[in-house]
């Protein structure tokens, strides 16, 4: 693959086609993410929902999504890429149906199930849709995974940028509803539709050598399953129990025997994979990246989920959307330079991931004390520039170092950062902030806070017991053109929520700082990052 022609094109003849088909498919899961984003508040005037509330709806569109890009990842490479995308195509149109089932008037928990589940079935079908193309990609362009998984997944923020755009002319401009704003997400799924239909595939790497999904998961072995498995018992313990609660009404499901069933059903897929594998410990390293990408989730996505309505808390509506788009903007811009910096100032991935964990802490510090749009506009700048490389830079490296896992490691990162962000990040922060508010208001105005209070208490792992702000009254304070104090205080409260919730969030990418820089360490002691091809012989479990 040397002629530098071939390398452009990657390795079949519709190579490109199929990158920009790709391109699509992410862009729409882009769009109907950032406006599920931008009509949060909407739903909390609407419905009276608490932020624990919205962040669980936020969090179902990013949970759905682990076990569409797993069992995608180990079903592809059998059945192929067609099929799944034709899977992915019914799923986004049978999500638009079931979310647009919430109208104002319904049962608050009525309201809540539709757009819940709607979200998780959108979901679904954007992880089906990535257990397609990032093995497509990185199997297209073997020779430059870094900067073609990047330009894929500019179509992430590009997504962003059209989504704001959409909420902030049509929401907040023209004061559209959110069912047409929402319902817009569709047209790009038309597209990708159109773009792949009729398409071939390559197989990839592994699936060419004729490696069956069993050997491909050694390498991820019973480490790697494990982080998997932990993260699929907390959602059926966490998310499906309480679905489960509301259909029937019976209290199992929420008891301690809900609970050991839900991490007997991870233990036993645990020991089926290690059954399988021959209980394989698993490449540590492999290990490693699983549970960062875990944070990567949380600390992009899940803060994704909720800056718009944080940013537009602390200034206004109409400027947390605009500055959304900015960041979404700049993000979309900078994913086709990951070739450049990668190449010309000789930066590797690894380093190239510290750097961005680096300004991705320092940036969400700056956000929480924004006071001016200016202000927000520089912080919300050095928080993107951070959080641009995390996801599809993470890929790539699974793609170099573990050829031999085929699509399988590299769909069971997405569903684990996914699935992060939606039990972790999505519902924390949704946590936090309520947690944050109600701690001050309760402790400087008692009395405004009784009155203010939800009845539905917000939960969040071992966390304290909170009881947030109601949805529809704490709206009526922050829209309220003339505030009375006792308004002026409940926002104000709100806002310094915000703030703290934002510092919380920054220990994120602190923590992932550290892990960066003691890989970058390990690879330099072994004499540099360099890619794996998959004759290499097979090194021990915890040598890669």
């Amino acid at each position: 693959m040397s002629n530098p022609t071939v390398r452009a094109a990657g390795i079949a003849p519709n190579a490109n086609r199929l990158l920009w088909a790709g391109f699509l498919a992410i862009l729409a899961t882009g769009i109907g993410f950032a406006i599920r984003g931008g009509i949060l508040a909407t739903w909390a005037g609407e419905f009276g929902f608490t932020g624990a509330q919205l962040g669980a709806i936020g969090g179902a569109g990013l949970t759905g999504f682990c076990f569409g890009v797993i069992i995608g990842g180990l079903v592809v490479d059998k059945i192929g890429y067609g099929k799944l995308i034709v899977a992915a195509f019914v799923m986004h149109l049978l999500s638009a149906l079931v979310t647009f089932s919430a109208t104002q008037g319904q049962a608050q928990s009525t309201a809540y199930m539709f757009l819940y589940l709607g979200t998780f079935i959108f979901a679904l079908g954007n992880g089906t849709l990535e257990a397609v193309a990032n093995p497509l990609v990185s199997t297209l362009f073997p020779n430059n995974r870094t900067h073609y998984l990047n330009i894929l997944h500019a179509s992430w923020p590009a997504g962003l940028v059209i989504g704001g755009l959409i909420g902030w002319i049509l929401g907040e401009g023209m004061q559209v509803s959110w069912k047409i704003q929402l319902g817009l997400f569709l047209v790009p799924t038309v597209l990708y539709g159109v773009a792949f239909f009729g398409q071939s595939f390559p197989k990839s790497e592994a699936s060419a050598k004729g490696l069956d999904v069993w050997e491909m998961l050694k390498d991820v072995g019973v480490l790697g399953a494990l982080v998997a498995c932990f993260l699929v018992g907390l959602f059926f313990k966490e998310q499906l129990g309480g679905i489960l609660a509301f259909f029937t009404g019976s209290s199992f499901f929420v008891s301690a025997g809900w609970a050991y069933l839900c991490w007997g059903v991870a233990l036993a897929l645990l020991l089926i994979v290690g059954v399988k594998t021959n209980f394989s410990i698993g490449s540590m390293l492999l290990f490693v990246l699983f549970v960062t990408h875990a944070m990567v989730g949380a600390v992009e996505l899940g803060t994704d989920g909720w800056i718009q309505n944080i940013t537009g808390n602390i200034l206004t509506p109409a400027q947390g959307k605009i500055l959304f788009v900015f960041t979404s903007l700049l993000m979309f811009s900078l994913r086709f330079c990951a070739d450049f910096i990668e190449r010309n100032l000789n930066v590797s991935p690894i380093g190239l991931l510290f750097l961005c964990a680096m300004l991705a802490m320092i940036g969400l510090r700056m956000v929480s004390g924004i006071d001016t749009f200016t202000g927000a506009m520089i912080a919300l700048a050095v928080y993107a520039i951070g959080k641009t490389f995390f996801w599809p830079t993470m890929l790539a490296v699974v793609g170099d170092r573990f050829p031999r896992t085929g699509a399988v490691a590299m769909s069971m990162m997405g569903g684990i950062g996914m699935m992060s962000a939606g039990l972790l990040g999505g519902p924390g922060l949704g946590y936090a902030k309520d947690r944050f508010t109600a701690d001050h208001l309760s402790a400087t105005a008692p009395a405004i806070y009784e009155v203010y209070k939800s009845p539905v208490p917000s939960r969040f792992l071992f966390f304290r017991e909170v009881h947030g702000l109601d949805g529809t009254k704490l709206s009526d304070a922050q829209r309220a053109t003339a505030r009375t104090p006792e308004q002026q205080t409940v926002a104000s409260a709100s806002i310094i929520g915000d703030r703290e919730t934002l510092k919380a969030d920054a220990y994120i990418p602190a923590a992932m700082a550290l892990v960066y820089l003691v890989l970058f360490l390990y690879f330099r002691a072994i004499g540099g990052y360099k890619t794996v091809q998959i004759e290499t012989a097979r090194a021990p479990a915890g040598a890669r």
